[in-house]
């Protein structure tokens, strides 16, 4: 439908320059226009529904009746192009670039190490610039709350913090001097004159940080943009004009008063009203709403009213959430306390909701009429008596903000004709009490689980309930009142005989079906009663301090359920070894060098493989998947899908013209889908969106086939995807006879996600001749992807060139899906000619792809009663998916690594792979170990608590101590595993916390802390010695200047620049004159991928032994003229026809496994280390707080300790999403259901520990690898299930002072749920139980 007048110019301006659009579409989103129209790709599409702050902006306004700018962050996958008439947009392009001037903030961050694979580092920057704009000095609550909104899967956040603490002079010693403690000036000095490098040696120095202080560049404001003076004048010259932008399909118009606004209304009844677009921006996104016609109010005065009346606020229905807290927190201080009690109420709740973009354009007005169930001010506005002023074309009237109205009663509702114009917020009065509670997965930027508010009214001068109003939010589809419950305990005394009626009255009148949309049924039943105890006790306490004579103190034990976890900004320690001190200053080897691309990823001028720009003839690919989890295809019908506008093909298994797939897993589906989210075929269009609508119209039939959806459905059919793997030593079954105890149990890990920030993406582009293609492809393993699609087009490896300049990250994930999907569009592009692009949205790449592999294991183990464990039988199975992926090797490390750091004399381990109608569960960081070394401390903590005994003694007792051999009769040297662990016992002053830990539980019986020290001996590498090779090739030109090529991958894992700091030890010659080219197959072929934490050392091996190559060339050279320069070295050398190029070969680490008898040496090597976390859990909701976390890791010889440590801290903050907040989610016919981060929450910087101290163990070696180094990247996955532990310590501790002394068990994710549900108490027996059998739950239990 189009509005009749004319479409309006739309003016804007980005990074200064002006941009007029003629023709604007009200259904283009702004991250779209930057990336496709203007090429600004250092915005990035991270999630598109506003979760992970990938694509932040800067948005600059001018309001010409105040005459002030206002400059706020915004995700610009949610803000419509149509909605920015008259502002200026600032992109990370904008803020700074190499080729003019950094901003400190980018410099800052990339010299603080603050990015690894750089996906979110432009989000991060324009977060932070964004404060910076408006707060010059901000304080470091500002800076932590700034990034609420950003998710960074790499770095663990800490670097992130520590690089923009130092704005805050709270935060820096430097803040005001001109010098910055981020700073490190490079020093070349004169080559040495050694015929090869030396062996780098270490110092005796330890080093803390990793950013030593130097003279630093002070912040800029003249490299700021100004505000274009031209769009003040437009503001002027449109705040009376309606504006209106008549698209293909939709018509955007933004009227200017409120008159014409119900006009429109009364006209377009159905057309929404948009704002912040972040409702029905979703809505559109996700369930596919098509709305010819959106107002846009924003411009309307009367929407942005605020004053004070003699009984309250009056709050425009326009404004957004970051100024309603202005507001809020400029009139709280101005009344007296008891009028504001509802204004801070919402203050609390805004402090959680949603990140900083979102707050900055999210409106009052949307959010109520929206009225989404875990909504978290809803039902505080209801609870403090808001009313609603409403208008149309009829007139005006007023409503109540209540229970009815939240459930949208037809009665209590405004008319599809009304606008919200305005909120009236009243007062709260002396007597009168409001508090609001919500608990989520996570404690900022996520949706409440369940959220309440409660009001209380007495009698004056009495506690006789005079009026009572409970809502409650996340229980249903709907925000749900409880009025029966506050009609009968009116004129009741505010005493336990009311709390306990109250308990019973709640539970029968809030009805939660054990069916109930989002699962965990129970624990939220037990949050009704939960919260409203605390609103009891609150209220209480309130009334003491109100009239202190009349009531008593709350009880002791009650206390700590008032009290709410205190944020701190997270720090950070981290020692490691200097390097010796003779070594040359321009020698990098051992040095926190900064990563080498860190300063483009600050600056957006990192190139991923979406950001390549568009290719002549270029054609989009969307894919269609199956709907089924396990069926038989009958029928395939295109044909309505080639009919639509801009389609040109649709490819499937018939187009390929070589072999479809391998054995184990096909490009496209053919007769049989195995899984929801089966490719099944593509739809090849002229633009992205023109593809994906076409794929709804794409027809198929199915036959249905029975399922297997879960471990125990696959061991009960016998579904598995390879033989089993066993290891074993000593004789169990005897063993079992001689010793005085024997338990058995069970451990289960759930799923979880790789969520790396760049989803899945290929280019592919046909040359004009032989059938040559070029590849460009996100992934970790470039061989196979070359490999994959010259199989499938019939056509040879050699016609096919596949490179790739970084992933946005990978963790396994990139290593084997990939190369279908670059096979997929490398059919689309032979069937059509044309170029192919196939970038996956979130929800697709989560659909399609798998993770990490579900875990059940089995145990039975025999001990002494002293806690000596003499005997352990092990059953282990995962849930490979519905193919074999990597789970042959994942299963295989599980069993390999499955005593973790025990010495077991009697030890036996089997396990298998089951295959379910699930998708392809495949390579993950920390490839099975962080589920069987979880499972390893589950049996050990069994046996301590079985004895009564101290988790610490049971584990230090059964430790490795002395040399030895594994299970699998590799030797052992465990002397670094026992320092590692003295030494973190020592750090982390253990014993002194425990002691504390137990006074502290001893006092507070709502809040208990906790603390565990785990062990780590994680075994680095592969089981075959190939997986090891790695191959270089390494040129110098004649102007001197060195070109390196390399097998590996850049993945955010440094390997690069690690590579770069060998080649310029080898070849004794500054990094400025080395640059290494991005991975492609052409100069290095049959690479091997870049996975497991090892590929760097490997990789690195092969440029070393390239690179003493040369310099053995160069060696007559450089005696002839020793004081000559390396320009006249290289220069002479090809005067005499000295080959200045050489290939370096790693043959790879000796490995092997025997499966038949269990036997090898299947581990190149071991790293050691150990893990201390301490936590405080919320008996009452299960919520938790990381305290500190202290890691002591072996790292022997670091090529970089900066990215070592930034390695271990990224892998620990993965594990702790694993062990305790990252749930994947599936329907009983094996939907997923977590595609996002609205629904899977990864840590987020409210996540980190307050104390995040990492420790690198000097004077240590390894003597296999190069410079005696080891590789981390994944063991400190692992080390995360401290936390893990030191929750169920905290867990026990509640137990046992409500009398439960027995021994339980607590599956991973350990989440909120579990928590609350494991501190057993009167809450949880109050509530309704449901029988397993008698519904259909929501989700399966996948774990």
């Amino acid at each position: 439908m189009a509005h009749p007048t004319q479409s309006d110019e739309l003016v804007f301006f980005v990074n200064g320059r002006k941009v007029t659009e003629r023709c604007a579409d009200p259904e283009e989103l702004l991250l779209y226009y930057l990336r496709k129209c203007l090429r600004l790709t250092g915005t990035k599409y991270g999630c598109g529904i506003g979760g992970c702050g990938a694509c932040t902006v800067m948005v600059s306004t001018y309001d010409p009746d105040t005459k002030k700018i206002h400059h706020f962050p915004a995700n610009s996958c949610l803000l419509p192009l149509c909605s920015l008439h008259g502002a200026a947009i600032t992109t990370v392009e904008g803020v700074g670039n190499t080729k003019t001037k950094l901003h400190p903030i980018q410099k800052r961050l990339a010299k603080c190490h603050g990015s690894q694979c750089g996906f979110c580092t432009p989000g991060m920057v324009m977060s932070m610039y964004s404060l910076l704009r408006n707060h010059p000095e901000p304080t470091m609550e500002q800076i932590t709350a700034a990034l609420d909104g950003n998710l960074c899967r790499c770095t663990g956040y800490r670097p992130i913090i520590d690089s923009f603490s130092a704005f805050s002079q709270a935060s820096c010693p430097l803040a005001g001097s001109g010098k910055c403690c981020l700073d490190q000036e490079g020093v070349e000095g004169k080559e040495k004159e050694e015929d090869l490098a030396p062996e780098p040696k270490r110092g005796d120095r330890m080093c803390s940080g990793l950013c030593p202080p130097e003279d630093f560049q002070p912040k800029d404001s003249t490299q700021d943009y100004i505000f274009p003076p031209e769009l003040m004048r437009i503001a002027e010259a449109s705040k009376r004009r309606t504006l209106v932008f008549n698209g293909k399909r939709t018509t955007w118009i933004s009227p200017v008063t409120l008159r014409e606004l119900l006009g429109l209304k009364a006209k377009y009844p159905n057309a929404p009203l948009v704002v912040g677009n972040t409702s029905i921006g979703i809505d559109v996104k996700k369930l596919g709403i098509y709305y010819p016609v959106i107002l846009h109010p924003a411009r309307v005065p009367d929407l942005h009213i605020v004053y004070r009346t003699k009984n309250g606020l009056v709050i425009g229905a326009a404004t957004n959430f970051a100024k309603l807290r202005d507001i809020l927190l400029n009139v709280v201080p101005e009344l007296p306390a008891e009028k504001t009690k509802t204004y801070r109420t919402l203050l609390k709740q805004l402090r959680t909701l949603a990140g900083e973009q979102i707050r900055n354009v999210a409106s009052l007005g949307g959010h109520i009429v929206s009225r989404g169930s875990p909504w978290d001010l809803n039902p505080v506005l209801a609870a403090g008596k808001a009313i609603l002023n409403l208008a149309s074309t009829d007139g005006t009237r007023w409503i109540p903000l209540n229970g009815e109205f939240l459930a949208r009663l037809p009665r209590a509702d405004l008319s599809p004709e009304e606008v919200i114009v305005s909120v009236f917020i009243p007062f709260t009065k002396k007597d009168e009490f409001v508090s609001a509670f919500r608990q989520a997965e996570r404690r900022k930027n996520a949706l409440s689980v369940t959220n309440s508010a409660m009001q209380v009214r007495f009698q004056p001068g009495t506690d006789v309930i005079e009026e009572l109003t409970i809502l409650y939010g996340g229980t249903g589809r709907a925000t749900v009142s409880a009025p029966v419950t506050s009609q009968k305990l009116r004129g009741r005394k505010w005493n336990e005989q009311m709390l306990n009626e109250a308990y019973r009255l709640i539970l029968e009148e809030i009805q939660l079906s054990p069916s109930a949309l989002g699962g965990k049924v129970e624990y939220r039943r037990t949050l009704l009663v939960s919260f409203f105890f605390r609103f009891y006790l609150k209220v209480l306490q309130d009334l003491k301090y109100l009239y202190p004579c009349k009531y008593p103190e709350l009880p002791e034990e009650n206390l700590s359920a008032l009290d709410e976890f205190v944020e701190h900004p997270p720090r950070g320690v981290q020692v490691y070894q200097d390097v010796d001190p003779q070594q040359p200053p321009q020698d990098p080897v051992g040095r926190p060098v900064m990563h080498q691309s860190g300063i483009k990823h600050a600056t957006g001028e990192a190139v991923y493989t979406d950001d390549i720009g568009p290719i002549d003839g270029q054609l989009y690919m969307a894919a269609v998947t199956s709907t089924r989890a396990h069926a038989k295809i009958l029928s395939i019908s295109t044909s309505e899908a080639l009919e639509s506008p801009g389609v040109v093909t649709v490819v499937s298994a018939a187009d390929i013209p070589g072999k479809n797939g391998d054995e184990h897993e096909k490009v496209f589906a053919e007769d049989e889908v195995i899984y929801i989210g089966h490719i099944i075929c593509g739809v090849v269009a002229e633009t992205y969106e023109l593809a994906k609508e076409a794929t709804r119209k794409v027809k198929i039939r199915y036959r249905d086939l029975e399922p297997i959806l879960t471990i125990e459905d696959a061991i009960w059919h016998n579904s598995y995807l390879i033989e089993e793997r066993k290891i074993e030593q000593g004789n169990v079954d005897e063993a079992f006879y001689t010793v005085d105890q024997i338990i058995e149990g069970e451990s289960h890990t759930g799923g979880q996600k790789h969520f790396y920030l760049e989803t899945n993406s290929t280019v592919v582009i046909p040359r004009k001749e032989d059938n040559e293609l070029i590849v460009y492809v996100s992934t970790q393993d470039t061989s196979n992807v070359q490999q994959l699609v010259a199989s499938t087009l019939g056509i040879q490896s050699n016609r096919i060139n596949c490179q790739m300049t970084r992933a946005g990250g990978a963790f396994g994930g990139k290593m084997t899906k990939p190369s279908f999907f670059a096979a997929a569009a490398a059919v689309a592009t032979h069937k059509t000619g044309c170029p192919v692009r196939f970038v996956m949205e979130r929800d697709d790449d989560m659909f399609i792809t798998g993770g990490r592999s579900p875990f059940l294991g089995k145990y039975k183990v025999g001990f002494m009663n002293d806690g000596k464990i003499k005997a352990v039988d092990l059953e282990y199975y995962v849930d490979g998916g519905c193919t074999k992926d990597m789970s042959d090797m994942v299963i295989e490390y599980v069993v390999l690594k499955s005593f973790n750091a025990y010495d077991i004399p009697n030890f036996r381990c089997r396990g298998r792979a089951c295959k379910t109608n699930l998708p392809s569960n495949t390579a993950f960081r920390g490839f099975g170990f962080p589920q069987t070394g979880f499972a390893a401390e589950v049996w050990v903590e069994a046996v301590a608590d079985e004895l009564g005994l101290p988790h610490v003694t049971v584990r230090e007792m059964n430790m490795y101590k002395t040399a030895t051999t594994t299970p699998f009769k590799q030797e052992i040297d465990p002397q670094n595993l026992i320092v590692c662990w003295k030494e973190c016992l020592k750090r982390s002053d253990y014993y002194n916390k425990s002691r504390a830990i137990e006074e502290f539980n001893k006092t507070s019986y709502w809040k208990k802390k906790g603390i565990a020290i785990i062990p780590m001996m994680f075994s680095n590498g592969g089981t075959k010695t190939f997986y090891h090779q790695a191959a270089s090739l390494v040129n110098i030109y004649v102007d001197g200047s060195v070109l390196v090529h390399c097998g590996g991958s850049e993945l955010g894992q440094g390997l690069y620049t690690r590579v770069l700091q060998v080649a310029s030890h080898e070849l004794m010659i500054p990094l400025s004159y080395i640059h290494i080219f991005e991975r492609t197959t052409a100069p290095i072929p049959n690479a091997i991928v870049t996975a497991g934490a090892i590929s760097t050392e490997c990789n690195c091996k092969a440029v070393q032994i390239a690179c003493q190559t040369l310099r053995k060339r160069l060696e007559p050279v450089i005696k002839k003229n020793p004081q000559g320069k390396w320009e006249d070295w290289a220069k002479t050398a090809f005067s005499e026809s000295i080959n200045l190029s050489a290939a370096g070969y790693f043959p790879g680490y000796h490995s092997n496994i025997d499966w038949k008898t269990g036997k090898g040496h299947p581990f190149p090597y071991f790293v050691f280390g150990a893990a201390c976390s301490e936590v405080e859990i919320d008996c009452l909701t299960g919520d938790h707080k990381n305290l500190q976390t202290d890691i002591v890791i072996d790292a022997c010889y670091s090529i970089n300790p900066a990215i070592n440590v930034g390695q271990i801290e990224g892998g620990f903050m993965q594990g702790l999403g694993y062990y305790t907040s990252e749930e994947v989610k599936f329907s009983p016919e094996g939907q997923q259901y977590t595609l996002g981060p609205d629904m899977y929450k990864i840590p987020a910087v409210c996540d980190v520990p307050e104390q995040l101290r990492i420790y690198m163990l000097p004077n240590t070696r390894n003597p296999i690898a190069i410079y005696s180094s080891k590789g981390l990247g994944e063991a400190g996955v692992f080390l995360a299930s401290s936390v893990f532990f030191a929750i169920k310590d905290a867990v026990a501790a509640a137990r046992k002072q409500r009398g439960l002394n027995g021994v339980f068990t607590l599956d991973s994710p350990l989440n909120i749920a579990r928590i609350r549900m494991a501190c057993t108490d009167h809450f949880t027996e109050m509530i309704p139980k449901d029988v397993p059998g008698t519904y259909k739950p929501w989700a399966i239990d996948g774990t």
